[in-house]
């Protein structure tokens, strides 16, 4: 499944420019190491994290996007270097929860 069909289906506010690619799975944690030690390239990852180190690892991990759960917005800076590093940052008032089932109805695994 394409980026922009999720975000499309599930009504998610794009933060940066979306960069559409293919999505092979779903990653959800709030922390950096579990993200960095666990989450696989191509992945959407799930978090309410906002802060520069969620998009490091991110980058590090190769995760294609990244979906602030429960409003969150990271500040000008951060959205800044997720462009810079191409990961599309999206938000959403859904908690994880509520995001995780969402992305389970769209057929997402």
């Amino acid at each position: 499944m394409r980026l922009q069909q999720i975000a499309e289906k599930l009504g998610l506010e794009e933060l940066t420019p979306l960069f559409d690619q293919d999505i092979d799975g779903v990653y959800i944690s709030d922390m950096i190491s579990d993200v960095i030690a666990n989450a696989k390239p191509g992945n959407l990852l799930v978090t309410v994290q906002v802060h520069a180190n969620v998009v490091a690892a991110a980058n590090l991990v190769d995760v294609c996007a990244i979906i602030l759960a429960q409003g969150k917005r990271p500040s000008d800076d951060v959205l800044r270097m997720a462009e810079k590093a191409k990961i599309t940052v999206l938000s959403t008032s859904l908690n994880r929860w509520q995001v995780a089932s969402k992305l389970y109805e769209v057929g997402l695994r």
